[in-house]
């Protein structure tokens, strides 16, 4: 158990709050939403609420002058693009097998998440307990906004876009929306622009372009589902941690699909409205390349076109079409 408990920050709303929201969406909002929608204004609605969340993200959460150190190992990925995947694995392997915790983000400070949801950056008690010295913090910020330093390490997965908008949609629906999430062709508008709350070009072109240092890593989400171990391994090299047999094993074990699956409640973000999912998960499918459970053959299209357009605007020169080509089409 780490020094003190977050857990009271993670209580989800009371259903005594929760059932009158409901009863006032499906009464009032869904209709609303759904007028919206009819008078063509849909698509401008959520681009806005996009624009919204954005700059929530970059109005204020972040490192404030934090200076990394020798001890930090930073996890800096787009989100849902093997974040916790990668946390999980760097984490364990700063505790040579051996983490354990009420909640990953009791032990994993995250700077641009909610208030009080994480272990803040200033508490080192918790990198000071961890026999290799390392500490894990997470971000989904963008390398201009991440504190640098020749010392600490990072940790960038990144993932095909299809695949992460196939696993924002649920995770946005169950976690923030609920029963107001709008359509999938909806939301791909919103994840297509520049009101996303994340971009998800700009976030992979900024850690593309400083691929050559030393202190970061560039792991490929869809290598990691085909190789755990060898991902496991340059994890632990890249932080300089050598673990024996047994360790590695730990290590591989508590990073599997299979095992965060089990622990899913130790993921899992708070209810941040009335309107999330009491039975939310953050651990769905973890796949590569089944974004076709949820998009047409012509939105994949739209994802891969729009995404190799965006890097080509900013000069990156990321190989797309090697790594993820065309659409996947359902079978």
């Amino acid at each position: 158990m780490p020094p003190h408990s977050l857990l009271n920050h993670r209580q989800s709303f009371s259903p005594y709050l929760r059932s009158p929201v409901l009863f006032l969406t499906h009464g009032l909002l869904n209709p609303l939403l759904w007028l919206v929608e009819k008078a063509g204004y849909s698509e401008r609605f959520w681009r806005m609420i996009g624009r919204n969340l954005r700059e929530q993200v970059t109005g204020g959460r972040n490192f404030g002058d934090y200076q990394a150190t020798v001890h930090d190992v930073i996890v800096c990925t787009y989100p849902k693009c093997g974040t916790n995947w990668a946390m999980q694995i760097a984490y364990q392997v700063s505790m040579r097998g051996q983490g354990e915790y009420e909640h990953i983000h009791e032990v994993i400070p995250w700077p641009d998440g909610p208030g009080g949801y994480a272990i803040p950056l200033s508490d080192d008690a918790v990198r000071t307990a961890v026999p290799t010295g390392r500490r894990i913090i997470k971000t989904h910020l963008e390398w201009e906004r991440v504190p640098h330093s020749e010392a600490a390490r990072y940790i960038c997965v990144i993932r095909d876009p299809k695949d992460a908008f196939v696993s924002n949609y649920h995770f946005v629906r169950d976690a923030l929306f609920g029963p107001l999430m709008p359509s999938v062709a909806t939301w791909l508008t919103v994840f297509l622009s520049d009101d996303a709350p994340f971009v998800w070009a700009t976030h992979l072109n900024g850690y593309w372009q400083e691929r050559h240092k030393p202190n970061l890593l560039i792991i490929m989400f869809e290598d990691m589902k085909k190789d755990l171990s060898q991902a496991v391994r340059r994890i632990a090299d890249f932080m300089d941690v050598q673990l024996t047999n047994r360790e590695f094993a730990l290590v591989r074990e508590k990073s599997s699909f299979a095992y965060m699956k089990g622990i899913d409640h130790k993921f899992i973000p708070p209810a941040l409205t009335p309107w999330s999912s009491p039975n939310r998960q953050l651990m769905r499918k973890g796949q590569s390349g089944g974004s076709a459970e949820l998009l047409s053959s012509e939105q994949q299209r739209a994802i891969d076109t729009y995404c190799k357009k965006e890097l080509q605007r900013l000069h990156c020169d990321f190989p797309y079409d090697e790594v993820w080509g065309g659409a996947r089409v359902s079978h």
